[in-house]
């Protein structure tokens, strides 16, 4: 059973809301002069760790998403940076209706911050919190110049792997506001390579079953309102117990990546192929 708050009515409320075998998610990106920014990005990013979690419970999901009527350049922009951030393509894309058509039957609605709110629509509704760059901060832009093809460039310099994005968005809870600064990139970029060393060494170490206590935590914080940050938590937390075999670990790692798709196994063999 999943549940995810509701932001019209501050309760929880199980998804699907009937006995249904699919789970049928939209995010909806604000219609406006400002573009595609960074919050859109993590509404997107929500809406895909959603799809995630209801699929590491058994439950299929489809995901529409409902845009501006963007010129093609920023469509493509979309698209590009998307796929750096690890999210699974919506199986529909629409521009925006005012009747709701494309999302009537969701069972849930993921806005991104500064979206309109739609009282007529079903379904759950969630808000997702503010991106913005500390004040002052250099090298971090706001959402006014996230228009270009460079869209994930303005929080990812080069050479900046895009995930450590998406690990620094998913270490808020989805509701509350994200400050991205040039330090918290540094230590989300540190810490993903830290723990890619660390699952190709578990890896050659041979397999063993994953924690019973650890699955069941990650499996009761993210069916209660998407508790990643909890999950990250606890791997932060498995990485240095010396009571969990390192066989134990990699594949704690890696079942849990299906839902963080941060790509924590990049690393495996590369050492034997660096050795051969």
């Amino acid at each position: 059973m999943l549940r995810i708050v509701d932001t019209r009515t501050g309760h929880l409320v199980e998804i699907p809301s009937v006995r249904r075998h699919l789970l049928s998610i939209c995010v909806h990106l604000p219609v406006g002069e400002a573009g595609i920014g960074m919050v859109d990005l993590r509404a997107l990013l929500v809406g895909d760790v959603l799809a995630r979690t209801a699929e590491l419970h058994g439950l299929p999901s489809r995901t529409f998403l409902t845009t501006p009527d963007l010129p093609h350049e920023q469509a493509r922009a979309l698209d590009r940076a998307m796929s750096a951030l690890g999210i699974h393509p919506p199986t529909t894309v629409g521009v925006h209706h005012p009747n709701g058509t494309l999302c009537a039957a969701a069972d849930v609605h993921v806005h991104a911050y500064g979206t309109a709110a739609q009282d007529a629509v079903g379904g759950v509704r969630i808000d997702v919190g503010q991106v913005g760059p500390a004040s002052r901060e250099r090298g971090v832009q706001d959402r006014a110049h996230l228009l270009a093809p460079g869209l994930l460039d303005a929080v990812a310099p080069e050479g900046t792997d895009p995930l450590a994005v998406r690990m620094l968005m998913l270490g808020h809870a989805y509701r509350a506001p994200v400050t991205v600064t040039s330090a918290a990139l540094d230590e989300a970029r540190r810490t993903l390579g830290d723990w890619r060393q660390l699952v190709a060494d578990w890896a050659q170490a041979p397999s063993r079953p994953i924690p019973a206590d650890v699955l069941r935590h990650a499996h009761a914080v993210l069916a209660d309102d998407l508790g990643v940050p909890a999950v990250l938590d606890t791997l932060v937390t498995l990485a240095t117990r010396a009571d969990v075999p390192t066989g134990a670990k990699f594949e704690t790692f890696a079942f849990l990546d299906r839902v963080l798709g941060l790509d924590l196994a990049r690393e495996v063999g590369h050492q034997h192929r660096a050795a051969t």
